[in-house]
């Protein structure tokens, strides 16, 4: 059985008091869709939850204790909790990290919200449905696995994965956990570097603001312990910017500026305070100096040209599904990759746990954001996923090691893109709605082909002769004309504007080192004939005059796919010291 995950699980605003609610809960599957008629969020019908689940694991993990891979798309969840006697007198918030895909929650018997959207977090102020002693929450969970238009990431909609889908996750799959906080507080904190400036930039945002309240936010900024800045301003809207300025270190040097090498962090308290000098409320958080641009057409972090080296992570894991056993693994698996000798991760398909990226943020990775997509194109998505991908970017707007936003990737969601004009709308829009609250990044129209308005040319090539790689990327021109996949790189009219080549996704090699039997998109024999392989893939990357960067396919096996570089329980398959040279180019 799984140790309870008890990790704080918003590293990116974190208060002092809180309850983790992880653990063992009541469980029941509701096939016949009856609980919500029959009123199972009621005490009186407690009987109806005839299992035990360990949350925050999935029921077709092991780590859940139930272990059940069949369809089961309606499922209930209930638990008790008393609330701690030195939160009285305050509001009390219910969050959620995760829960996969539709969620009512109740309280006491009491609708306190409905969620839709399987990877984004929500919170409920539960105050009103309180009452002394124990109190009750019940969540009833709909998801919808064979439907294709569901943002699912890889999550496969047969009974069995196969190809390159996997297990599905239904129900909470990320920390569920309690928080009190005053009535007017603080609701969240846009942190925005300036490295040309020296600046970072505050956005708050508050959460019962009145117009005459009078309040002031007092910011302490350390590093290392160290005090670099301090300031306190008066609030007088719900919503307000402030900038400042970080005279700490020389450019020439770049001194505490963040990148993989040097993953400076400076640590943040920020106290919401009433003019009676009283602490409404009081967060700590964390950020890093850092600026991704492109100059002349080359790819830059801080101002100098930078490879990226990054590897395709699919956050999978054989007991936990999409949830990782513990922080620990995730901080493991943010380790291999840079022993490895990797700058980044591409996340694929999945809206990773808050904790991997702290530890990206903390250890020095470079990551794309990527969404979990739907496979086909409805109306219905469009509402879905838009919805969707706002969440995403606002919840993990703040971690510095996030330098690219992937609301898409090879089509999926829109299939059509090439002749269906609503499907390329749709992605124009993806890309300019994602500009439009967060400048500081670079958004990928639609990863691996089929691309219009986009910051990066990305390409996707499974090729495994070295030969050939060569050739294909001698120059712009023998690479813009390749169509590894039988795609074009633009369509609806769009050509490419000189923006920085990448290929994102290339490699894939199957090796088999453990029990699992599976594919990859090509073949190596034995580890001599894995490392020459993989070489003979990687070199290419380095010697073309082009490519400003690669994505290797992939970190671990996963399920059916041993085209990782680790198993899948993370053992590797060949000298990390020799994998390391290759990736590095060395």
């Amino acid at each position: 059985m799984a140790v309870m995950r008890t990790e704080y699980p918003r590293p990116q605003f974190v208060r002092e008091q809180w309850l983790c609610l992880n653990g063992e809960w009541e469980f029941c599957f509701d096939d016949g869709d009856i609980g919500e008629d029959e009123h199972w969020y009621a005490a009186e019908r407690k009987d109806r939850f005839d299992r035990k689940i360990q949350v925050p694991f999935v029921f077709q993990s092991k780590l859940s204790g139930i272990n059940d891979p069949s369809f089961h798309d309606i499922v209930w969840y209930r638990t008790s909790f008393e609330v701690p006697a030195n939160w009285n007198k305050k509001r009390i918030i219910l969050q959620f990290g995760a829960v996969d895909y539709l969620a009512k929650v109740w309280v006491n018997g009491q609708l306190a919200v409905v969620h839709e959207g399987g990877h984004t977090p929500f919170s409920a102020d539960i105050t009103p449905f309180l009452q002394e002693g124990s109190n009750a929450i019940v969540l009833r969970v709909q998801d919808f696995s064979r439907d294709t238009a569901l943002p699912r990431g890889k999550q496969y909609w047969l009974e069995d994965s196969a190809s390159i889908f996997y297990t599905r996750t239904t129900g909470i799959w990320q920390s569920v956990w309690l928080e009190p906080v005053e009535t007017t507080h603080i609701r969240k904190v846009k942190l925005t570097p300036d490295i040309d400036r020296n600046e970072i930039q505050l956005h708050t945002f508050l959460e019962g603001w009145k117009a005459d309240d009078q309040l002031k936010l007092q910011v302490k900024i350390t590093f290392d312990g160290q005090l670099i800045a301090q300031d306190e301003y008066v609030l007088n809207r719900a919503e307000q910017q402030r900038s400042i300025g970080l005279h700490d270190f020389a450019e020439h040097g770049l001194g505490r500026l963040w990148s993989p090498e040097h993953p400076n962090l400076y640590d943040i308290k920020i106290q919401l305070i009433r003019s009676s000098e009283q602490i409404l409320d009081e967060a700590e958080s964390y950020f890093g100096m850092r600026k991704v641009s492109v100059v002349d057409g080359v790819w830059c972090l801080n101002n100098r040209p930078y490879f990226q080296r990054l590897v395709l992570d699919q956050g999978y894991f054989p007991d936990g599904v999409l949830t990782a056993p513990s922080d620990d693994d995730l901080r493991k698996d943010a380790e291999l990759t840079k022993q490895l000798g990797f700058n980044g991760v591409r996340k694929h398909q999945k809206m990773e746990d808050p904790r991997f990226l702290y530890w990206c943020d903390k250890l020095g990775l470079l990551v794309w954001g990527e969404a979990a997509n739907a496979y086909d194109y409805s109306e219905e998505y469009v509402h879905r996923f838009t919805k969707e991908w706002l969440e995403a970017v606002e919840r993990d707007y703040n971690h510095p090691c996030i330098v690219t936003w992937v609301p898409l990737n090879e089509s999926w969601g829109i299939p059509n893109v090439l002749n269906d004009k609503r499907q390329q709308q749709h992605g124009l829009a993806m890309y300019h709605m994602t500009k439009s609250l967060d400048q500081s990044r670079f958004v990928v129209y639609n990863d691996g082909w089929e691309q219009m308005t986009t910051d990066l040319a990305t390409i996707h090539d499974y090729e495994s002769r070295q030969e050939v790689l060569e050739q294909r990327y001698a120059s712009v021109e023998s690479t813009l004309n390749a169509m590894p996949a039988g795609r074009r790189i633009f369509v609806g009219g769009a050509s490419y504007q000189g923006q920085p080549i990448l290929i994102s996704e290339f490699g894939g090699i199957a090796f088999k080192k453990s029990d699992w039997e599976g594919w990859g998109y090509s073949g190596a024999d034995n580890e001599e004939d894995f490392l020459r392989k993989l070489k003979a893939v990687v070199d290419p990357m380095f010697s073309s005059p082009v490519i400003q960067g690669y994505c290797y396919t992939q970190l671990t096996d996963v399920e059916q796919e041993i085209n990782g570089l680790l198993t899948y329980d993370r053992q590797l398959k060949a000298s990390l010291e020799d994998i390391s040279r290759i990736i590095k180019g060395e």
